[in-house]
């Protein structure tokens, strides 16, 4: 039998969910255990109200206050001359006199110019071509104006000789005898003598015999019947119910004669295979081949093929390429510019600027402004207020449902909701959606606890 609190506890886990603890943080929760119950009763969680009493106090609703009258200040009126404007010197700028001249004008400066040639198709020589021709022989710096260099093409040049070539390398040659066997015959033992063992095997048979497969025991089972569910923490019903212990016939083998092993005898087996013995074992011969040259033709480079440059005056080996740079001298340019240059430089002459003056009306106090106050007294009232003197309480209580309820008490609890203007349905003993709206009504009225149909409700009724 499990202990009733380790049961309780455990069937708690499983029926009241984890938020419905939090749904109110200011009330108390009591339903931890279930408590200590006979087989046959239900308790159900329902909500305690709170417990609050009214206390009368004198509460001021308006603190006491002054008014304050404000007395102007009285001003006399006078005349004054005010300077509004001081006297100054002004600036006059004179403006500077021109007069045209004409000068001559260097627009671009004398210069020489690498081209492809002096006439009047030649284009700049591309830096690739300058830099070739310097790489091989034209000293750029050194040049003079209208000297012109062109490029030469020199091949490269060849020579053939004769030359002995290995064709085939020095090799040996080998020659195989095989070995020299002769036929013969040879009892052999295949499989040797040996002892086995046979297995006789156990007899058994079958018999009935009943077993306890459960004790009997109390435990707590969530109850059916009427529910009022005020939010998630009320509503679930828990009953106490005795269940009787179980037993079941099985059938078990027994053991009629247990299981032996014999020993018997194997004997050994042989057999006749042919054999070869060897009369002499393979040989090898080596013979020498000596290596194979033969003479070829071999044409070697003497010279790489060359680009050269030199003045297009000075006569020489190779082919001309095309490629032609000249230095070309290209004169300064001027230009005629007429320009305006000062004649009379600018000047400042001083002008004098009179100062300003204007009569003005000026208020002077003759007595200062006051303020007058006026206490106004507090105003205080008599109020009423609702103290709570207890919290709001979730907790375990006896309940009906289906397992105690009767038609005769549903019908008594249906008259006296009746009979007090909550309910204005039939008298049928059958507890419906309203019903337990009258009951929760009623419970809330009476301060009574919410949840269920509880014993405390049906003793306020009068019926229990």
């Amino acid at each position: 039998m499990l202990n009733k609190s380790y049961a309780s506890a455990a069937i708690l886990s499983l029926l009241i969910p984890v938020s419905s603890f939090a749904a109110d943080t200011d009330r108390v929760d009591a339903t931890d255990t279930l408590p200590d119950a006979k087989a046959g009763e239900c308790y159900s969680k329902v909500i305690v109200p709170a417990v609050f009493e009214v206390v009368t106090e004198e509460v001021m609703v308006k603190p006491e206050t002054s008014t304050v009258e404000i007395i102007p200040a009285v001003y006399d009126v006078q005349e004054k001359e005010v300077l509004v404007k001081e006297a100054s010197t002004k600036l006059v700028a004179v403006p500077a006199a021109y007069r045209a001249v004409t000068e001559e004008v260097e627009t671009a400066p004398a210069r020489t110019e690498w081209v492809t040639n002096l006439g009047r198709r030649g284009i700049p020589a591309s830096p690739a071509l300058l830099a070739a021709a310097k790489t091989n022989g034209v000293d750029l710096d050194s040049a003079q104006p209208e000297q012109c260099f062109t490029e030469h093409y020199l091949p490269a040049k060849f020579v053939t000789t004769e030359k002995e070539v290995l064709v085939k390398e020095e090799a040996e040659e080998i020659n195989i005898a095989a070995a020299q066997f002769e036929q013969a015959e040879e009892t052999v033992m295949i499989k040797a003598s040996a002892k086995s063992k046979v297995l006789i095997q156990a007899e058994y048979e079958v018999i009935e015999e009943q077993v306890m497969i459960e004790p009997a025991k109390a435990v707590w089972k969530k109850g059916t019947g009427p529910i009022t569910r005020i939010d998630n923490s009320t509503g679930d019903i828990m009953c106490l119910v005795q269940i009787p212990a179980k037993y079941k016939t099985i059938k078990k083998t027994v053991l009629k004669s247990p299981s032996a092993v014999e020993e018997v005898e194997i004997p050994a087996e042989s057999e006749v295979v042919p054999v070869s013995r060897l009369v002499s074992d393979s040989a090898a011969d080596r013979i020498k081949l000596p290596a194979q040259f033969d003479t070829v033709e071999v044409t070697t480079k003497e010279s790489d093929a060359a680009f050269v440059w030199r003045s297009a005056d000075v006569a020489g080996d190779g082919t001309a390429t095309g490629n032609t740079i000249c230095l070309k001298a290209i004169p300064a340019k001027f230009t005629s510019v007429k320009k305006q240059v000062v004649d009379v430089p600018a000047s400042i002459k001083e002008e004098a600027v009179p100062a300003v003056y204007k009569t003005v009306k000026i208020q002077t106090v003759s007595s200062d402004a006051e303020e007058r106050r006026t206490v106004i007294p507090a105003v205080f009232d008599t109020l009423e207020t609702r103290v709570k003197k207890s919290r709001e309480r979730l907790e375990w209580q006896r309940v009906l449902c289906e397992t105690n309820m009767t038609r005769d008490t549903n019908k008594q609890i249906q008259q006296v909701l009746k009979d007090s203007g909550y309910y204005n349905g039939p008298i049928d003993g059958s507890i419906g959606r309203g019903t337990l709206t009258s009951v929760e009504s009623y419970q809330k009225d009476n301060d009574l606890p919410t949840g269920g149909l509880t014993i405390q409700m049906l003793e306020k009724m009068g019926i229990m």
